[in-house]
């Protein structure tokens, strides 16, 4: 147990496994990271600080894999990250957000829409509480954090379930 939060398992769905690389980018992927709770009184901004002091948020995203000493998540450096810079947001934000990223990508085969659909509409749909990291902006960005040409992070709380979940939507 890592600051109230229990790892439970990653999804992970590589685009690539699905449709060719479009020539304007790399490939899109979407990591899913999700972990239980026990409090259910905690705050959301209490499971937020939780989530990013755990270990697993400690993901550089670019090959690293999660590093427990690590100084970045994503394309940003981990000491510059608050639970005040995730913003509310409503689902239908959310799944709007999601559909724009994958939208060049919109005539993909029916078993990424599938598995999206399993691995990251259904858990919006049943979350109690959606969080969209904002932009940091470059002071924020790490030494080689330019890496993703898009970048988003969504923090899916379901407290009937216990969970909460780490959705990062990115390209490489």
């Amino acid at each position: 147990m890592d600051n109230g939060l229990v790892h439970e398992g990653t999804a992970f769905i590589n685009f690539r496994h699905y449709v060719p690389a479009p020539k304007e980018h790399g490939f899109r992927w979407v990591d899913i990271k999700q972990l239980r709770f026990s409090a259910k009184s905690l705050a959301d901004r209490e499971l937020l600080a939780a989530l990013i002091g755990h270990e697993q948020f400690r993901d550089d995203y670019a090959g690293g894999g999660v590093l427990p000493d690590g100084p970045r998540h994503g394309p940003y450096w981990l000491r510059l990250i608050t639970p005040d810079l995730y913003e509310p947001v409503s689902q239908e934000k959310a799944v709007q957000i999601l559909w724009e990223w994958v939208e060049p990508l919109r005539d993909s085969p029916t078993k990424l829409e599938a598995d999206l659909q399993r691995e990251v509409f259904d858990r919006l749909t049943a979350a109690d509480g959606i969080y969209y990291l904002s932009e940091l902006g470059d002071e924020a960005i790490h030494d080689w954090g330019r890496v993703h040409e898009y970048f988003h992070e969504f923090v899916l709380i379901d407290r009937s379930a216990g969970q909460i979940t780490l959705v990062v939507a990115a390209d490489d």
